[in-house]
């Protein structure tokens, strides 16, 4: 039976009564947006210079440890509940192997030990993936062309230790593996670290969204290949799906859906199907087009801003990983 038949008709029925004013407007809402939506991604630089503009991701740069404090302090002032950080790795830091993601001291773990030390309230979240760290910028190990899966996994679950004892609260394995949900709680676990979080990237695609992170992190020039044998398909639906459901019976603890919008449908599914906390990242490419588009006068930031994000809460998410976070928080506190 269709619900809406039993709804009357017009001209008794006239929608456009709960829109006629502001508070009413207010009061029917759907779905609401604030600063508790948002977790703002940001970029580390090693060094004590001045923070580097990105020209690709326009108005996020690139963030010594000296200004960091200050930088993730606009986060706090706006109640914005999380951060995260990406890491742009020295290229003399760089190995096949990717080493340095498990160095006890790289530049997330003292990134994190700072952070804490300052804001112990806000919450961390750390990258798991190798690719900020190997010579050949794919998120797992390379042996003969290859990426090697269950290679990887010791490595992922050495640097999700690395991480977590560091003070990063939840970790987000972002690389694809097939099994690194249930490697890297185990690893956790083992080590007593049972409280830490994962945030897996149960759905991150094969997309060409990705290409102005990749010159953040400077893996773009450094990849050797493609993605596409640990990436999802683009074409896929029910794939991402079966993916979740893995990675929950694995231990996850929140679902990523990566890219953002043009993605939505896989973010309303996954929701609908599972009921569990689901979080989407509007990525640098997204990000891009809209305040490249912004810049050039030909949309509006009042309005545009607040409304590609509401696009994710009406879709079913918890909360959206997004470059506009500050803006949108400022948005949104002047209401």
């Amino acid at each position: 039976m269709n619900p809406f038949t039993s709804q009357g008709s017009y001209p008794s029925v006239r929608l456009r009564r709960n829109r006629a004013d502001d508070w009413t407007r207010r009061l029917v809402a759907e779905n609401t947006l604030s600063a508790d939506d948002f977790i703002w991604p940001i970029f580390l630089k090693e060094g004590s210079g001045g923070s580097e503009l990105i020209s690709a991701i326009p108005g996020q740069a690139r963030v010594s440890l000296n200004e960091l404090i200050d930088h993730a302090g606009r986060a706090v002032e706006l109640g914005i509940p999380a951060i995260a950080l990406f890491p742009a790795t020295a290229p003399d830091r760089k190995d096949s192997q990717g080493s340095e993601a498990i160095n006890a001291d790289n530049l997330v773990c003292r990134a994190a030990r700072l952070l804490k030390s300052t804001y112990p309230a806000l919450g961390l979240i750390g990258d798991v993936a190798l690719d900020p760290y190997t010579d050949h910028g794919h998120d797992g190990l390379l042996r003969n062309g290859r990426i090697v899966n269950d290679e990887s996994l010791e490595m992922l679950a050495k640097q999700a230790i690395v991480q977590a004892q560091a003070g990063i609260d939840t970790l987000a394995p972002s690389d694809m593996m097939d099994g690194r949900i249930g490697a890297l709680r185990k690893a956790l676990d083992s080590a007593g670290l049972t409280d830490i979080r994962l945030m897996s990237y149960a759905a991150k695609y094969a997309s060409g969204f990705y290409g102005p992170f990749r010159d953040a992190l400077g893996s773009s020039s450094a990849l050797k290949g493609d993605k596409r044998t640990y990436q999802m398909d683009p074409a896929n639906s029910d794939e991402a799906l079966r993916e979740v459901a893995l990675d929950l019976q694995e231990g996850a603890d929140m679902i990523m859906v990566k890219p953002g919008m043009p993605y939505l449908d896989i973010i309303q599914r996954v929701k609908s199907t599972f009921a569990v906390p689901t979080f989407a990242y509007q990525v640098s490419g997204e990000y891009s087009m809209i305040k490249g588009a912004i810049n050039n006068g030909w949309l509006d930031p009042h309005k545009v801003i607040l409304e590609s994000l509401m696009a994710f809460k009406r879709a079913g998410c918890c909360g959206i990983l997004t470059y506009f976070a500050l803006e949108a928080a400022e948005q949104l506190k002047r209401g």
